[in-house]
């Protein structure tokens, strides 16, 4: 009977994790073309870039889906999050698209989603733990904050460098494509149950990776 009861958790588990697999890759599929939609209507209304203003009430949205990641609530909130990072994306995108780098935001784009599935799917497809760079991706995470604070104010201080600028960028890159072996690894071995705060971990890595692509071709393609 222990044994008949094991095999049974085991196949609900894997039932489960398959279920949350399925609705956070459908999840996300939807919230990035809602992502791209909302780019192409800020563009199309020429909307001026809004500084850190989208990004301090996107922060807060991000706190309450937290709070609400086990309800409807929560899908609707993902998809204002996910909308007011879009809108604000729109500038940035219109800015490229204006000085001629067509071409580097497309190449952008597709770079982002090559790293995404190549990651994921690999992650998949090995089942490989990646649990054990938690520690890593932790430190990453205020090294990468410390250094934006730093670039940030370094202009007060008269400091700015280019140069450290991409080296931040292509930090993100690193970063974020390790965060996305880390957040699959997490759902195919149960340790992210639920799909929308699983929705917006990866999300996040994408749109960070796609920014920081942007910044680093435009700075090679002569944009910056």
């Amino acid at each position: 009977m222990a044994e008949s009861d094991a095999l049974t958790y085991r196949e609900s588990a894997v039932v489960s994790t398959h279920k949350v697999l399925r609705n956070t890759y459908m999840l996300l599929s939807m919230t990035l073309l809602w992502t791209a939609g909302m780019a192409g209507l800020a563009m199309a209304l020429e909307v001026p870039s809004m500084g850190f203003i989208p990004l301090l009430v996107a922060f807060g949205v991000l706190f309450a889906i937290s709070k609400f990641r086990n309800s409807a609530v929560g899908i609707a909130l993902v998809f204002l999050f996910t909308g007011i990072l879009g809108f604000s994306l729109g500038p940035i995108i219109g800015y490229y698209v204006a000085a001629g780098g067509s071409q580097i935001v497309v190449t952008a784009a597709s770079l982002t989603g090559l790293i995404f599935l190549s990651l994921s799917g690999y992650t998949l497809m090995s089942r490989k733990d990646f649990s054990f760079m938690s520690g890593f991706l932790t430190i990453g995470l205020w090294v990468i904050v410390g250094c934006i604070l730093l670039l940030l104010l370094g202009p007060l201080f008269g400091f700015y460098s280019s140069a450290f600028h991409l080296a931040i960028s292509a930090g993100v890159v690193i970063l974020m494509s390790g965060l996305i072996l880390y957040d699959t690894s997490r759902i195919i071995h149960g340790g992210e149950t639920n799909y929308v705060m699983a929705t917006v971990s990866l999300y996040l890595s994408i749109y960070n990776i796609f920014i920081s692509l942007l910044h680093i071709f435009g700075a090679f393609g002569g944009d910056e």
